[in-house]
């Protein structure tokens, strides 16, 4: 399976700041936003990623990133001219994907609880069709929602519906089978003149191959796509880190946790650094 990342498009929602910066690269606390949803692929065990971005922002990621080779692995981009909908995603990452199975996350969709790993590597896993996830939130509206019955079978896709028939919204994460790029391209816009996500769900819905998996109580999803979310992520991922004394998306330790870089190899990236984030990498395989 091979990962998308797009991070591009809703950066508008933090105007003015976007303006000034692209949000992807903005820190959230002492790392930049991209390294959480990159970092979720990663434990998903996803080596081969996509960045999906707008003309402008693209080369701050290829020069905060690079190809790939420092983690084990492989980092290639593209843009987005006009945002478009989420699902244009794989309209864009049809040659990359190349047949394969793909997972698309948001760029600014952060994910943080017990158990993430073993549920991603399921998904990741998936033989046919789809896997997306539900999150209870007070006010899905905003969001893509996901209605069951009683005995916990999908009965409905909806985005953002004014009266929304659950309180299960749809996160940015989604896990696809080879028929996705198929799929995505047989769309048509919405009434929003995007290509919806949600759209690419139901065709799944419809074909009986569509499973949602639920976030229990206790696990953090955070959007970051206003100012106050962003400062309240960053609050979070301090209070987590500070507390229990391990980073939280820290890309280079998951690499070599998944056997793609040495332990020599991590020390190195840290020595490169000269800051706490890099002397937290070198004093990892001491006491870990």
């Amino acid at each position: 399976m091979k990962g998308i990342i797009l991070a591009g498009g809703s950066a508008t929602r933090l105007y003015p700041l976007s303006k000034a910066i692209s949000k992807q690269i903005m820190p959230v606390y002492d790392k930049p936003m991209i390294y959480y949803p990159l970092s979720t692929l990663m434990l998903a065990g996803i080596r081969e990623v996509l960045i999906i971005s707008t003309p402008r922002d693209l080369p701050m990621f290829e020069e905060l990133l690079g190809d790939g080779t420092r983690l084990g692995m492989r980092l290639m981009y593209k843009v987005q001219e006009v945002p478009n909908g989420l699902a244009q995603a794989f309209v864009i990452g049809k040659e990359f994907l190349n047949g394969d199975k793909g997972c698309l996350i948001l760029g600014d969709n952060m994910f943080h609880g017990m158990g993430f790993e073993r549920m991603l590597r399921d998904a990741a896993g998936l033989e046919r069709g789809a896997c997306i996830f539900g999150y209870e939130v007070k006010d899905p509206s905003a969001y893509g929602v996901v209605e069951f019955d009683e005995e916990g079978k999908v009965l409905s896709l909806e985005e953002k519906p004014a009266k929304p028939k659950s309180n299960y919204a749809i996160p940015g994460l989604y896990f696809y089978d080879e028929t996705v790029c198929d799929k995505a391209a047989s769309l048509k816009p919405s009434a929003r003149g995007e290509y919806e996500i949600t759209d690419l769900n139901k065709l799944y819905l419809a074909e009986g191959t569509l499973k949602v998996k639920l976030f229990t109580r206790g696990f953090a999803w955070l959007d970051t796509g206003n100012c106050d979310s962003l400062l309240d992520a960053g609050n979070y991922i301090a209070t987590i880190q500070n507390r229990q004394g391990f980073y939280v998306a820290c890309i280079e330790e998951i690499a070599w946790h998944n056997g793609w870089i040495s332990l020599d190899q991590l020390h190195a990236l840290g020595k490169e650094m000269k800051t706490a984030y890099g002397r937290y990498l070198e004093s990892l395989g001491h006491s870990n």
